[in-house]
């Protein structure tokens, strides 16, 4: 892929973790901006305009969840989440407020970058995509060109990857997607290189609880499926 002019913003208040995620970041050829508490990243955020955020959850001024809520609220853009907690409510709170990936520490720099890459690949492709305007199964009807989806009437307020996941089975109703197709294909990861598929079983919580338990079935030892009326 193509990283000329792309903008990363890390924001991480330990600066020798901060230093080794942008000299990294700057060495595969990405524009890095820095901050350092939560009020100057979302100000370095609205100012920059980066193409993903690396966001540390504990910060000084308020916390990466709020971070993530405010530039969600601004503009649709990736978020890589740090965590020292593995906790998976943690989790689920994180990628509730719009996060689209996460990362426990202590991690290893070739995995943050990996990530980088497949979430702004992930991004790409779904802008490059063609797509019919709506698509309609049953109760459910997701307008593609607006981001928006409704299920008998009411809305469901999806993070960028939640809307992707539910397209994703959405243009394959019924048919069973194993967690590993599933990141390779909506996430864009390396299955081959360690990746957990963790992120898919707290997204699909994430959809259930925002768009009914009886929406997205589970196939034991293999994946899930979107069910619909036949």
């Amino acid at each position: 892929m193509d990283r000329g002019g792309r903008r990363v913003l890390v924001v991480e208040d330990d600066l020798t973790i901060a230093a080794s995620i942008t000299a990294r970041l700057r060495a595969e050829g990405f524009t890095v901006d820095l901050a350092h508490d939560g009020p100057a990243a979302v100000a370095a955020e609205a100012a920059a305009g980066p193409d993903l955020v690396v966001l540390d959850v504990m910060l000084p001024g308020f916390d990466g969840l709020e971070v993530c809520r405010r530039i969600q609220a601004r503009r649709p853009v990736p978020v890589l989440m740090l965590t020292a907690r593995a906790d998976e409510t943690d989790l689920l709170v994180g990628l509730g407020v719009g996060a689209d990936d996460y990362l426990t520490k202590p991690f290893s720099l070739r995995v943050l970058t990996a990530r980088v890459h497949a979430l702004l690949r992930r991004v790409e492709r779904s802008s490059a995509e063609p797509a019919p305007e709506r698509i309609v199964l049953g109760e459910l009807e997701i307008d593609l060109d607006e981001r928006r989806v409704t299920r008998a009437g009411e809305p469901a307020q999806l993070t960028p990857i939640e809307f992707d996941l539910l397209v994703h089975f959405a243009r394959r109703p019924r048919s069973v997607q194993p967690r590993e197709r599933l990141l390779a294909e909506v996430w864009h990861w390396d299955v081959h290189a360690g990746a957990t598929t963790r992120a898919v079983d707290s997204h699909i919580k994430a959809l259930r609880r925002k768009l009914g338990a009886d929406l997205i079935r589970t196939v034991h030892g293999v994946g899930y499926a979107l069910e619909v009326p036949a």
